[in-house]
């Protein structure tokens, strides 16, 4: 079962070298067992996820509010086209209107295309989803 089922936020914890977390709550999707976010390509959870891909997400509300135990987990930039083209589409199948919203502000902005979209892999798998 997906100990994040129903959940619309995340928090995303990433490390620095020194080893403290770092928490961003973030829009997920679920998708063959992993999970899919997007940030920019030059934020800090994406720096730090390039040195190592350490990581623990719990589901939060929209403010970081953490209502759920973390689970520890690795992430990755995804750089597979057709795995990122499915979780664009999976994010945009779980919120609609306010998918279609951010990036229409991000194509005006000129930000869609500096996105990295990202893959989180739980230590102990979830179950697959569609």
């Amino acid at each position: 079962m997906d100990p994040l089922t129903g959940e619309k936020y995340v928090s995303l914890a990433t490390f620095r070298k020194t080893g403290k977390a770092v928490e961003t709550p973030v829009w997920f999707a679920a998708m063959d067992g992993r999970y899919y976010v997007y940030s920019g390509s030059r934020t800090g959870k994406v720096k730090r996820l390039r040195n190592s891909p350490r990581a623990r997400i719990a589901a939060c509300g929209g403010r970081g509010e953490i209502h759920g135990a973390w689970l520890e987990a690795e992430a990755f930039i995804v750089d597979d086209g057709d795995v990122e083209r499915r979780a664009y589409e999976a994010l945009s199948k779980k919120y609609g209107w306010r998918m279609h919203s951010m990036n229409l502000v991000s194509r005006l902005a000129g930000r869609i295309r500096k996105r990295a979209p990202l893959e989180i892999q739980l230590a102990t798998p979830a179950a697959p989803t569609g």
